[in-house]
């Protein structure tokens, strides 16, 4: 969220954070995808135009169904976008004076079984190499507020597997799954000094600014007011969320 209020101060944003039900890393996908659909539902309803999905394990089961079957006969008027797509045509556009050539990519399970992101960039630039690392239930630790040095442990072995795997040290790194820049100084203290971190939510943002410019029909054009809801317990969620946020954020409770 901060980094679209950032971008975009004029605009109202309404967040929906499926806590009761988070993370989605492990559940089926059938499942997320009937989480996905309904919290899309849900906020269609609270009268937004377009949602923007950032979670990747939803994008990568669910976003493509939702646009070419659900959305165009429930919703045609709507859309529903995902963050992937911004954060590959970042990397893909790299200059030739800081060029990318391989890229590691640390998600869920589902988002690498999906292998969506490196399907994203290799489609716009083939020769980029994608190395990928299933982080099996790092997602769940950050959510519970496990001990640092607990967590810390898990990106470490988590990194150097994928080191192990790949024939070099990749480029850039994304952090694939919304949880882990929660604890993105755990994550840059134990990457490599020459892997290179990309923000996926700066890149999501800047691609939302020229996204508004070309279809305005779906900017709200009026400043503030931003709505916080979840299905988990709000006390809760607004304790914790303050803190990542750096201000107050007060939530109210939803059903999807």
């Amino acid at each position: 969220m901060r980094a679209f209020e950032a971008v975009l101060p004029n605009e109202q944003f309404v967040y929906l954070g499926d806590h009761g039900n988070a993370p989605y890393g492990n559940d089926a996908a059938d499942d997320i995808h009937d989480l996905t659909q309904a919290a899309m539902a849900r906020l269609f309803k609270y009268g937004c135009a377009l949602v923007i999905i950032a979670c990747n394990t939803a994008v990568a089961t669910s976003l493509q169904r939702l646009q070419q079957t659900w959305l165009p006969e429930v919703y045609p008027d709507r859309k529903v976008i995902g963050v992937v797509a911004p954060v590959a045509e970042q990397i893909a556009k790299a200059t030739c004076d800081d060029p990318v050539q391989s890229v590691a990519v640390f998600a869920t399970q589902h988002t690498v079984q999906s292998n969506i992101f490196a399907l994203q960039i290799s489609h716009r630039r083939p020769a980029i190499k994608v190395y990928q690392q299933a982080c099996q239930g790092l997602a769940l630790l950050i959510e519970q507020s496990a001990p640092e040095d607990v967590v810390r442990t898990e990106i470490r072995n988590h990194i150097n597997a994928l080191l192990n795997a790949a024939p070099h040290v990749p480029d850039v790194c994304i952090l694939g799954c919304t949880h882990y820049p929660i604890v993105e100084h755990l994550w840059r203290s134990e990457l490599p000094d020459s892997m290179r971190l990309i923000s996926q939510s700066n890149a999501a943002a800047e691609s939302l600014v020229e996204y508004l410019k070309s279809n305005p029909r779906f900017s709200s054009a009026r400043a503030g007011g931003n709505t916080f809801l979840t299905t988990g317990d709000i006390e809760t969620v607004s304790q914790r969320a303050s803190l990542f946020y750096g201000a107050r954020v007060a939530f109210s409770s939803i059903d999807v």
